[in-house]
């Protein structure tokens, strides 16, 4: 599914601000910062995620300590993987930081 420029901010912004709420109040040792579309988290064994928009690309990328760097697109009901549509956006976070984020 092609977004233009303000159905990518509809859905990106919304997600990358619950995504920041939700794990800073889930876990008690993560530093959450999230400004101008780039949510970086910090926990306290000094582990470092980005998760960040790309409008030129309509994709929400994320650089992981634990699994590496993917690019996410929207399919109409999900963020998925640009390299495995089975993998999804929400699950890989919710496990990697250990809640339920979807």
């Amino acid at each position: 599914m092609s977004l233009d420029e303000s159905q990518f901010a509809a859905l990106a912004d919304p997600l990358l601000e619950r995504l920041s709420v939700a794990i800073e109040d889930g876990r008690d040792d993560a530093d959450v910062d999230y400004e101008s579309g780039v949510l970086t988290v910090t926990l306290g064994d000094d582990s470092t995620w980005v998760i960040n928009k790309q409008s030129a690309a309509r994709e929400i990328w994320v650089a992981s300590p634990k699994s590496g760097a993917h690019h996410f697109l929207w399919n109409g009901g999900a963020w998925v993987s640009t390299r495995d549509p089975a993998r999804a956006l929400l699950p890989l976070l919710s496990d990697e930081f250990g809640l339920r984020l979807g």
